[in-house]
């Protein structure tokens, strides 16, 4: 794992400093970016196979810059928010973030994330490739391809997983904990919200369907129930 290039994008120099001194210790590269511009930048520069990248920045704050990353590649996005509230790790997320922390961070828990999302990267593809039909919805693994209906639905690379994971285990009661793991390859950090939020959107995608539907099992987690 280690070699992999991270790019820190944070406009305060202290908390690059402290990122890239404990990245590098543990054998990453790490290159740097103080604004949303710059940052864009960086990103086709050099192509780099993780970003941490704050919220606040000059010029194009991370939200967009998120945004715009996601159109064209699915690297890693560890955001970086200085509030500890909801708002802005929820819309992190919508916008296809992997993770968030909250600042002040531990460096060791960064790292931690850091080789957690690249080993789950690195994970080797599923070997059942067989198209799923459940009703109106069909899934194809090998192509990523999911249609409701007949109607091609497009899903960002974690909702298809979830949705994949889901399937695999349909009407089995999955808590957001094994879904961390199933999905994002977490240890449990405590970011269930992660999970919320990727079922959420998840839902509004599959909201046609008349045979599949996402379940909440209050108290416990998620199942996909068929009918």
């Amino acid at each position: 794992m280690a070699g992999e290039k991270i790019l820190v994008v944070d406009d305060e120099a202290n908390i690059v400093d402290l990122a890239r001194m404990y990245l590098e210790r543990d054998g990453f590269q790490v290159c740097e970016a103080s604004d949303g511009v710059q940052a864009l930048q960086e990103i086709k520069q050099q192509k780099p196979d993780l970003i941490v990248l704050d919220i606040m920045l000059p010029e194009i704050d991370g939200f967009e810059v998120c945004q715009r990353v996601r159109a064209e590649s699915e690297v890693p996005i560890i955001m970086l928010t200085a509030r500890d509230d909801d708002v802005d790790k929820i819309v992190g997320l919508e916008l296809g973030a992997d993770d968030y922390m909250t600042k002040p961070f531990n460096p060791r828990e960064l790292v931690a994330r850091v080789k957690t999302i690249l080993r789950r990267m690195e994970r080797t593809p599923r070997e059942d490739t067989t198209p799923l039909d459940l009703g109106d919805l069909s899934i194809d693994p090998a192509s990523r391809e999911v249609r409701v209906d007949g109607e091609m639905v497009n899903l960002r690379t974690k909702e298809f997983d979830l949705l994949l994971t889901f399937c695999e285990h349909r009407s089995i009661v999955l808590t957001r904990e094994q879904l961390l793991e199933l999905v994002w390859g977490f240890d449990f950090y405590g970011q269930t919200r992660t999970v919320d939020v990727h079922v959420a959107n998840l839902r509004k995608r599959l909201s046609n369907s008349k045979n599949v539907r996402i379940e909440t099992v209050t108290g416990v987690g998620y199942k996909l129930v068929c009918e």
